[in-house]
């Protein structure tokens, strides 16, 4: 059955009050990025979190910060910069957008993120969720957020089983996610409210094996009631996953240095430093001197993994004797200059090997 058009008083009477107040003694509040008011620290925190484990993002935070301890330090970096800070952390469209979006807090608020969620949305790289988080957090906007977490709380909750992948079922769990919220005129308690639906997600109600007893609203979860929790949050739609065969040439000169390649701006690790890639061992060998050709050596290939993709990787590698300029486009890079550029996590690791 569809989820209702509205939701019973008693459940929105009750279902935030739960909320803040397990969050209030339960809930996570050391995290580096909680405790503040600021849009920024916030908004990078968002950025970072996306589909990334908050033990990785720990460290990042804190080398961002470090070099860019606000958002004019980050839009006056290079995007070389910016990239070889996120190196390892992927989906670099992340840090592209995040780069670009404080150019344009800078450019089009003088260094001030507006405070409206509405607004806030007109930034590149930040959708409805993100948005109405930093709304929350920082100015106490009464917005509901919707990321992956708070989507399979709310799910259970209510038992809602129209497909997410669906358009308008995803605009009608937006809908039930905006009655569910605190009453108006109390900032503190949307900015608890929203973090509690994270830690919820994050920590109790989780996609595999749900702490149920310990959920602080059990006893309101329709899923739970039917026994099936682990049944939603319902998504048909699956990703099609490709797969993809490259052979990538290590370059090595007399000095010890690796030839690197720019990407281009689309595609595969679009923007970062990479190693020659080839989409065949013979396209690889005909882009070398003659002379270089008999000194190739084939390493062993390996399996890289991308969210659509797999990634078939085959190093080959060469001691270069030629001058540099003389061994397919790119340019030579010292280990002191390679580490700190933006490369792909099989390329760093291949160098790095």
């Amino acid at each position: 059955m569809p989820a209702p058009s509205a939701l019973p008083a008693a459940l929105t009477d009750c279902f935030a009050t739960r909320i803040v107040d397990w969050q209030r003694s339960h809930g996570r509040s050391q995290l580096p990025w909680q405790n503040t008011r600021d849009p920024y620290r916030v908004w990078l925190s968002e950025v970072m979190l996306q589909q990334t484990q908050v033990v990785t993002v720990l460290g990042y935070f804190a080398r961002f910060l470090e070099r860019f301890p606000d958002v004019h330090a980050l839009a006056a970096a290079g995007e070389d910069e910016v990239f070889g800070l996120w190196s390892g952390l992927g989906y670099y469209s992340r840090a592209r957008n995040m780069h670009r979006c404080a150019q344009a807090v800078v450019a089009r608020f003088g260094g001030e993120f507006p405070s409206s969620a509405a607004e806030l949305q007109t930034l590149p790289g930040i959708g409805r969720s993100t948005a109405a988080a930093i709304a929350a957090f920082c100015f106490g906007e009464r917005v509901a957020i919707l990321d992956g977490n708070v989507k399979r709380v709310l799910a259970r909750l209510l038992a809602f089983d129209g497909d997410l992948s669906s358009a308008a079922q995803e605009r009608l769990l937006w809908s039930h996610a905006g009655e569910l919220l605190p009453p108006a005129g109390e900032p503190d308690a949307i900015a608890r409210y929203t973090q509690g639906l994270m830690d919820l997600g994050a920590t109790v109600c989780l996609a595999r094996g749900p702490s149920c007893m310990i959920c602080p609203v059990a006893d309101l979860c329709a899923a739970r009631r039917d026994g099936a929790p682990e049944r939603f949050p319902v998504k048909t739609r699956k990703l099609r996953r490709s797969s993809e065969s490259l052979w990538m040439l290590l370059a090595r000169d007399p000095i010890g240095r690796v030839r690197l390649e720019k990407r281009s701006a689309q595609g595969i690790w679009a923007g970062l430093y990479c190693l020659p890639t080839f989409a065949s061992r013979e396209a690889l060998i005909d882009a070398l001197p003659e002379s270089q050709r008999d000194a190739v050596q084939d390493e062993a290939a390996f399996l890289h993994v991308l969210t659509h993709k797999d990634l078939h990787l085959h190093p080959v590698s060469l001691a270069c004797d030629a001058a540099p300029g003389q061994c397919g486009d790119g340019a030579w890079f010292e280990r002191e200059d390679w580490v700190s550029l933006g490369l792909p996590a099989p390329v760093r690791k291949l160098l790095a090997g």
